[in-house]
């Protein structure tokens, strides 16, 4: 854990978030601002400032876990698809390495590099980790 970081906070439990994918190496869970609802973000457990700090042994998993999430906007949200992006260093708001996967609809508006965000309503966010949850399928 790093001091200060709030992903780290998330990942170690001192810090509440929805959390949709949880994993030996991994965490995934909601953004708190979302660019549209079901945004999740996905973090190696293990503090890391960018991509190009991953070792190795993470990148296949990391990879695997940003493709079932990319799946699930679609079985659990229904979605048409989505839009997967990381940022290292410029743009990066949280120096923890993180993966920004979010449900896409043809017409949503989403243009370009800026990224509109919005809120949950009181009591939506954990409906959508539900729904995000109970469709991720379990590493095989």
């Amino acid at each position: 854990m790093a001091a200060g970081c709030v992903f780290c906070s998330i990942v170690a439990g001192e810090t509440s978030a929805e959390i949709v994918l949880d994993e030996p190496d991994l965490v995934g869970f909601l953004d708190a601002r979302p660019v549209f609802k079901g945004h999740v973000l996905l973090v190696p457990r293990e503090h890391m400032v960018t991509l190009l700090d991953l070792p190795g042994t993470l990148r296949d998993p990391f990879l695997e876990a940003a493709q079932r999430l990319a799946r699930t906007m679609v079985d659990g949200l229904g979605a048409q698809g989505s839009f997967v992006a990381m940022n290292n260093v410029v743009s990066q708001s949280v120096a923890h390495l993180h993966l920004h996967v979010v449900p896409r609809t043809k017409g949503d508006g989403l243009r370009g590099f800026f990224w509109p965000r919005t809120k949950y309503a009181d009591g939506e966010a954990p409906e959508y980790a539900a729904r995000l949850r109970a469709v991720l399928a379990p590493r095989a």
